[in-house]
């Protein structure tokens, strides 16, 4: 695989401390090609969602290295790290991780002008009508369903127009028939934008639907073939 979108390389990671101190990620490597869509998948424990943190650069490896969209994610400090994640790196949660305080406009927005991009509250307003909220964009995350949060969430990490879009269990806290709709709209705006979309999941309908699930268990990739995807039109 030329050119990997991700590249991990014998990555372990620990967490905790003393005696409550667990090896998570045990040798991790792994590539994921550009503009894939890949599924993290595995009972619980085996160390899915740390996985996707280190891509995410969320979380530092204690050994191994860690390369994604074409840099070294271990060789940047705490500043330029934050600094890469936020303009290549788009990040969905279960939780939504909304302010409060602020409305959908701003939630979008303010990251955007933190980070020093052009016309950031037209651009976040350009996001949110593309989720289907044009209409609540002064809405405060209370306002709001779990499901517009969620758009809300996935507008602020699309609105840099990452190279990765990262999520993890993205319909959690949703029910069945919304959270169809936000995995729908989470593949339609991967596809519009060419993105590498990596997602954790516990569904293996949702994983189906991805080019690659990359099996996980007590810390090691098990398996991580590509998936049989259905003919178009089948």
């Amino acid at each position: 695989m030329e050119d990997p979108a991700v590249e991990l390389e014998n990555v372990h990671l620990s967490l905790g401390r003393g005696a409550a101190r667990v090896h998570i990620l045990k040798g991790i490597s792994l590539k994921i090609g550009r503009g894939e869509t890949a599924a993290l998948t595995g009972p619980s424990g085996s160390g899915k969602s740390t996985l996707l943190m280190v891509i995410a650069g969320l979380e530092r490896p204690d050994a191994g290295s860690v390369k994604v969209d074409g840099r070294g994610l271990d060789r940047l400090g705490e500043d330029a790290l934050a600094r890469f994640r936020g303009a290549r790196i788009g990040i969905v949660f279960q939780s939504f991780h909304l302010i409060p305080t602020m409305t959908a406009l701003e939630n979008v927005a303010i990251p955007l002008e933190l980070a020093g991009a052009a016309a950031a509250f037209a651009r976040a307003s350009a996001e949110l009508a593309a989720v289907g909220l044009e209409h609540r964009l002064g809405h405060y995350p209370a306002q709001l369903s779990g499901g517009e949060q969620q758009r809300v969430a996935l507008a602020r990490a699309l609105a840099p127009n990452p190279a990765i879009l990262v999520a993890d269990e993205p319909t959690g806290n949703l029910d069945e028939a919304t959270g169809a709709g936000i995995i729908d709209l989470i593949f339609a705006l991967k596809r519009d934008r060419g993105a590498t979309l990596i997602l954790v999941t516990h569904d293996s309908a949702l994983a189906g639907e991805c080019e690659r699930r990359i099996e996980m268990r007590s810390g090691h990739v098990e398996d991580a073939a590509a998936t049989a995807l259905p003919e178009p039109g089948a």
